[in-house]
């Protein structure tokens, strides 16, 4: 199930810069344009870090030493 997330994430962020960068270029709305190609980076970035693997399959090792 997290599949179909990740990839519903990285197609709307694609459709993101596409729509940015022809905000930017014809001039329309450039401050709305750099606000939506931020918003794609901050996707990606997420998905990058939900795909970045983890220790012993994702349990979360803690120092007990306190």
């Amino acid at each position: 199930m997290e599949n179909w997330i990740l990839s519903i994430l990285m197609l709307s962020g694609a459709a993101l810069v596409a729509g940015s960068i022809y905000l930017i270029r014809t001039g329309k709305n450039r401050k709305q344009g750099w606000l939506m190609l931020i918003a794609a980076a901050v996707m990606f970035m997420n998905v990058a870090i939900w795909t970045i693997p983890t220790p012993e399959n994702g349990a979360v090792v803690t120092d007990s030493t306190g």
